[in-house]
This record gives C-alpha cells, sequence and structure tokens, in this order.
C-alpha cells in the first residue's frame, strides 16, 4: 500500500513558483518524487491564492498555540501557589493549635 507523504505549504508555493518560472512538470516530478499531477494542482491552488489563505491560517493556527502554551503556564503556576497557600494555611493552623 502506498504511503501518504505531506508537505509543508512552503514547499507546495516552492514547488509552484519553480513551475510557474519556466521548470518542466517532468523535470520537478522527478526531482521532487511527485506526481506531474499533484503538480499541476498546487499549481492551480498557487494561482487562485489557496496556499495564501492557508498561509495566514498557518500563522493564526500558531499565534492561537502561544496564546494557550503561555495560558497553561499561567495556570500552572497559579495552582501552585493555591497548593502553597494551602499548606501554609494548614500548617498555620497545626501550630496555632499546638
Amino acid at each position: 500500500m502506498a504511503q501518504h507523504r505531506t508537505h509543508s505549504i512552503e514547499f507546495k508555493r516552492q514547488v509552484a513558483l519553480e513551475y510557474i518560472a519556466g521548470e518542466t512538470l517532468h523535470a520537478l516530478a522527478k526531482r521532487h518524487d511527485l506526481s506531474r499531477n499533484l503538480i499541476r494542482v498546487w499549481v492551480g491552488k498557487y494561482e487562485a491564492g489557496a496556499f495564501e489563505d492557508d498561509m495566514r491560517a498557518a500563522d493564526l493556527l500558531q499565534e492561537y498555540e502561544a496564546k494557550i502554551a503561555a495560558l497553561e503556564r499561567m495556570v500552572g503556576r497559579q495552582a501552585l501557589e493555591i497548593e502553597f497557600l494551602l499548606s501554609s494555611s494548614q500548617f498555620s493552623d497545626y501550630a496555632a493549635a499546638a
């Protein structure tokens, strides 16, 4: 069974630009081990501006992932603070009772 590879948007854009610049389908397909039809699809998408939309979506996704990571760090810090405050209040209750 054939393995499906995934290629980055930047790689697809590069191949499409090479074709538009005058490189032949056969040479591109052979050099990058791609189907000529796949290159035609990528060129069509590039000319339609689909890769620009994908790049914006990828940038937005990266921005959201960075925000999520920052929020996760903040939640972790707050969890440690809560744990510390709870343990110190229990210790002070124990010390007052003694």
